[in-house]
């Protein structure tokens, strides 16, 4: 499974940005896709995550209300709406894919930088 992220970029603060990821190969073997962000003390941290039907999501506790996450299975993509962009949201944003089996992979990060 390769993924690649986009839609990064600088935005004020309270501006909107919406990320994409973008999958590819054995996609059929992707049970959740998810979000996640470098965090103090942790590799990274998950910002937020969706199983393959679209009927569990969630959410680190610092986004819930203003990022939404959702994915179109038939293109293989997901998506990340950021709303009410903060200061403390700046960072690097992986996209995970996990299979039914358990394996995790990553794309490369697109770069989020919000100016307050």
């Amino acid at each position: 499974v390769q993924l690649v992220e986009s839609g990064g970029g600088l935005v004020q603060a309270g501006g909107s940005l919406r990320l994409s990821c973008a999958a590819s190969g054995s996609t059929f073997t992707i049970h959740t896709l998810g979000w996640y962000r470098p965090a103090p003390g942790k590799q990274r941290e998950l910002v937020a995550a969706i199983t393959r039907g679209g009927g569990v999501t969630n959410y680190a506790d610092s986004v819930k209300g203003r990022f939404t996450i959702s994915r179109d299975n038939p293109d293989n993509t997901m998506y990340l709406q950021m709303n009410s962009l903060k200061p403390e949201d700046t960072a690097v944003y992986y996209c995970n894919a996990r299979s039914y089996a358990g394996i995790n992979y990553w794309g490369k990060g697109t770069l989020v930088t919000v100016s307050s």
